[in-house]
């Protein structure tokens, strides 16, 4: 950004440094990184499923999503956890190959059955952030509609 002096001279005014921006703003008061959301077991990895699938980005999924949709409701019978994950991440990737690109954050419909008669239609929302506060690498993460 260019300022003038007094002579009218132009010059380079420097970006403020990481010291400038905690003096303005304050040192950070709390983090909360997603290595400490995967131990608490806040977000599931499902990375490997994810490749699996042809996901190139690492993969997560709230704990709300795993819950709901993932893990088989008690009595629900022809369910089982590894199906009923890929059907979500299939069903992401899905969305992520007819969105062409341009946007952070897709809609995820598909159709789960948690109880012993017809499926219901489900929206969730896949999100494309960093890993993590130090961490700029791209990773997916797969939501309830209410939990960004």
């Amino acid at each position: 950004m260019k300022t003038q002096n007094n002579n009218t001279t132009p010059t380079m005014k420097e970006e403020p440094t990481q010291g400038d921006r905690e003096n303005y703003f304050g040192g950070v008061i709390y983090t909360y990184t997603r290595a400490r959301a995967v131990a608490d077991g806040v977000q599931i990895d499902v990375t490997k499923t994810a490749q699996e699938a042809g996901i190139k980005f690492p993969m997560f999924l709230t704990r709300a999503v795993f819950d709901a949709y993932v893990a088989v409701p008690e009595g629900v019978t022809g369910q089982d956890e590894a199906g009923r994950l890929w059907d979500l991440v299939w069903m992401a990737r899905f969305a992520i190959l007819r969105s062409h690109g341009h946007t952070d954050r897709l809609p995820v419909a598909l159709y789960v059955r948690n109880d012993n008669h017809r499926a219901k239609l489900v929206k969730l929302i896949v999100v494309c952030s960093a890993l993590d506060i130090d961490d700029p690498q791209p990773v997916l993460t797969l939501m309830m509609t209410d939990e960004d």
